[in-house]
């Protein structure tokens, strides 16, 4: 029997329980039952944790970086060691297989680590004087208080890209996580506040979504916001931060197109492809959603990814050999039911799947359909769920117009043997990360984001660390 966490708030160094507050009951989605009720906060609340952010901004980014940094390597040991406890909430509360709970937690252990060593490379320079007698330094300055918002696929690693960067650059952060996943963000916290974090420079927050964004975003103390999630609320959230000109990082939706040229290993890339399609039964920003496949290979891709997707082991996440776990909210079960009864509707093939399985827990199939055009439902709004379309397409210029055409610029990929094929689609597909013979685009030194309405600015990398940086010129004579 799983233990579950004890689901609390954080806010300037003490944890406060469920008792006086609003609550709302958080749900296993592999039966669809309530595990636990989650406190919001209140305004009062909202309010202490913006107080307790902003009193902890100066003394936390006077601090030598090298002293931020083994708090954050702390944490990030401290995580590593909880690894298997904080992996069994994750899939309790998130429904993917226990075995990508545990790969997720590591990897965010490893991205505060990365942001621990990097912030202590948080370098300026000197800018040689025209006028002798005048020096010129560039310095770079933490930008202050941050809000923070995450969503709930990945509840370890998009909260631990944005505490990692804020930290490490020395602001202090309030974050709001996701309400269908709280578990996993009081365990992060707990491993921050048992790593001698100084009080009010992490903050955790729930509530309901729109309350709690317009709150923090209105608050004067509150310099920074960062947002993962879908690009209407991430637009929505950039007006209310253009009221007061607070600086944004947005990484929103995607749709991903994978194009597959004929020259290469048909079956192989179908079984990489597929395996990648279906982590986290889909419900990834960076998914490839849309696979163009060059006609000479079609059928033989389809029938291989076909076999994949129907040799899946479904079921609940903490059961051992399952390979896909339920969705996380019935939500998604309805998307995927109106996305695939528009692909019958006209007149497109359902190659296996295409069904909720079982009446407990929101668990879909893996889905493939074909014979359909680029403007069916499925090939025009990001599925974030297990249904894959596969599409034939002729020749280059064709697949680069059809992979472009949405507004979305997250992520694409792209297979050949060819070298001058694979440099050509590299540099025609539009998108802020691009993987070339891979579908790995996500480390924690690289930096990840998007364009156009995929959002802007990234996490990751030196880009990550700068997002949390100020610009500071200075001219002494």
């Amino acid at each position: 029997m799983t233990t579950y966490t004890a689901l609390e708030l954080f806010i300037d160094g003490r944890f406060l329980s469920g008792e006086g507050r609003v609550t709302e009951p958080v749900f296993d989605p592999a039966t669809a039952r309530p595990i636990a009720d989650l406190p919001h906060a209140s305004t009062a609340d909202l309010d202490a944790a913006q107080d307790a952010a902003a009193r902890a901004f100066p003394a936390w980014s006077a601090t030598p970086a090298s002293e931020r940094a083994k708090v954050l390597r702390r944490a990030a040991d401290l995580i590593r060691a909880r690894i298997e406890a904080i992996a069994a909430v994750m899939t309790l509360e998130q429904g993917k297989p226990l075995a990508e709970s545990r790969g997720e937690i590591a990897y965010a252990a490893d991205v505060i680590e990365w942001y621990a060593e990097e912030g202590r490379r948080t370098y300026g320079r000197v800018v040689p004087s025209r006028v002798p007698g005048v020096v010129m330094t560039v310095t770079l300055e933490a930008v202050g208080p941050v809000a923070a918002f995450t969503p709930w696929n990945f509840p370890a690693l998009t909260p631990c890209r944005k505490i990692g960067g804020a930290l490490a650059a020395g602001c202090t952060l309030i974050l709001k996580a996701a309400e269908e996943v709280p578990g996993t963000a009081v365990e992060i916290a707990r491993a921050f506040a048992d790593a001698g974090l100084p009080a009010g420079v992490l903050n955790l927050v729930f509530g309901k979504p729109a309350e709690v964004s317009a709150h923090l975003i209105a608050s004067p103390a509150i310099r920074k916001v960062s947002f993962t999630g879908s690009t209407a609320i991430g637009k929505h959230l950039m007006g209310l931060c253009a009221r007061d000109l607070k600086r944004t990082t947005m990484e929103l939706g995607g749709h991903g197109p994978v194009v597959v040229f004929d020259d290469v290993d048909v079956e192989a890339t179908a079984e990489l492809a597929a395996t990648a399609k279906y982590r986290n039964a889909g419900q990834v920003c960076i998914s490839p959603t849309r696979f163009f496949v060059q006609e000479a290979a079609y059928d033989r891709f389809v029938a291989r990814f076909t076999a994949v997707a129907k040799g899946l082991k479904l079921g609940p996440g903490l059961e051992a050999g399952v390979q896909m776990g339920p969705l996380a909210n019935p939500r998604r079960i309805q998307a995927m039911e109106a996305i695939v009864q528009d692909v019958r509707d006209r007149g497109g093939r359902v190659e296996t799947g295409g069904a909720r399985r079982g009446n407990d827990g929101w668990f879909y199939e893996p889905t493939v359909v074909t014979g359909i055009g680029d403007d069916a439902l499925v090939m025009t709004e990001e599925p974030f769920g297990p249904v894959a379309p596969i599409v034939p397409f002729a020749d280059f210029d064709e697949v680069v117009r059809r992979a472009n055409s949405l507004p979305y610029g997250l992520a694409a990929y792209a297979f050949s043997t060819s070298a001058r094929r694979i440099a050509d689609i590299g540099a025609a597909l539009k998108a802020g990360m691009v993987g070339l013979n891979t579908l790995a685009v996500s480390n924690p030194e690289t930096p990840f984001g998007g364009v156009r309405d995929s959002g802007h600015g990234q996490e990751g990398g030196v880009e990550g660390l700068q997002a949390y940086l100020d610009v500071k010129f200075t001219a002494s004579a």
